[in-house]
Formats: C-alpha cells, sequence, structure tokens
C-alpha cells in the first residue's frame, strides 16, 4: 500500500515481474554479454578459429573411416550447425549496435547541451567586451596623450617659448637655479 500513495501520478508505471530473473537475464547483463559476443566475433581470433573448426569437421568426416563419420558428405549437419550460429549471431549483433546507438545518442546530447552552453558563453562574453570597448572608448588612451602633449611641445617650440625639462628624478634640471618655494 506504501507503494501505491508514493507512484507518481505524472509517470507510467513500470511493468513488475512476478518471477525473479537470474542475474545474468536482466537486459543490461545480457546486453553486455552481446557486445562481449559480438566483439569477439569481429576478431581474427575468431574468424581463424572458425575456419579451423570447419577445416577440421571437413577433413575429419571425409578421411576418417566410415565407423568414425559423424557427418557425411555434403555435410548437411555442418550446415544446419553454421545456420544456427548465424541465426544467434545476427541478433546478437543488432542488439550490441542498437545498445552503441543508444549511447552514441547520450554522447550527442550532452555534446549538444555543452556545445550551447559554450555558445551562450561566448555570447554573453562578447557582449561584454563590445560594452567595454563602448565605455573605454570616450577614454583617453596613453599614446593619445603623449601625442598630444608632442604635438603641444611642438607648437611650444615653433612660438619660441623655451621648453625645460625635468631631470630623471623630477627636479630642475641640472645647473638650473633652483627657485625658493
Amino acid at each position: 500500500m506504501a507503494e501505491r500513495r508514493n507512484a507518481r501520478l505524472d509517470q507510467p508505471r513500470e511493468n513488475v515481474r512476478r518471477l525473479s530473473m537470474p542475474a545474468w537475464l536482466t537486459n543490461e547483463a545480457f546486453g553486455v554479454l552481446s557486445e562481449k559476443f559480438a566483439r569477439f566475433m569481429g576478431t581474427a581470433q575468431f574468424l581463424i578459429g572458425m575456419t579451423v573448426f570447419v577445416v577440421g569437421w571437413i577433413v575429419w568426416n571425409a578421411v576418417a573411416p566410415t565407423a568414425w563419420k559423424f557427418d557425411e558428405y555434403p555435410f548437411i549437419f555442418l550446415t544446419l550447425m553454421l545456420s544456427l550460429q548465424a541465426s544467434y549471431a545476427a541478433p546478437l549483433i543488432l542488439l550490441a549496435q542498437n545498445r552503441q546507438a543508444d549511447r552514441d545518442r547520450v554522447a550527442t546530447e550532452q555534446d549538444r547541451s555543452r556545445d550551447e552552453r559554450n555558445l551562450a558563453d561566448t555570447e554573453f562574453l562578447t557582449r561584454e567586451v563590445a560594452a567595454l570597448r563602448l565605455a573605454l572608448r570616450d577614454n583617453a588612451t596613453r599614446d593619445f596623450v603623449r601625442g598630444e602633449l608632442r604635438d603641444l611641445l611642438d607648437e611650444l617650440e615653433e612660438r619660441g617659448l623655451a621648453v625645460v625639462p625635468k631631470d630623471a628624478l623630477g627636479g630642475p634640471p641640472a645647473g638650473a637655479p633652483e627657485s625658493a618655494t
């Protein structure tokens, strides 16, 4: 009864199975097993092993004494076994591909979400830089002030007014009379 009180109405009920399933038969465990099998089927070891198995089967049933042969030519039992293997391998490979597609879909959604956040951050920073440029547009830069001072000094020299620069320490130039303050 407590489960019914805590049930949410906006979510569908889970299909609860009354029979307990073995741990290896759950969807997740079976999916992991099918992925391992599908990966193994794509290896050189599997192909070499299947080739050795089929060649051994054919050689045994072609060369062995009649009493020891279990699959006479045209090897119907071998054909049946390979067909059975293929009939199980195809769905297992499809299951593994579906699981990989699900993982890829989740990764794509996460990438899209991260890309949207990065785009929003970039747009915000672009607006902030533009606002700073607008705010600093009316402020005089150091180069501008230096240029204006040079122009002013040049103009004063053209008028014949003497400009006396201060020495490096900020005092009057060497040899200049000191003023009483």
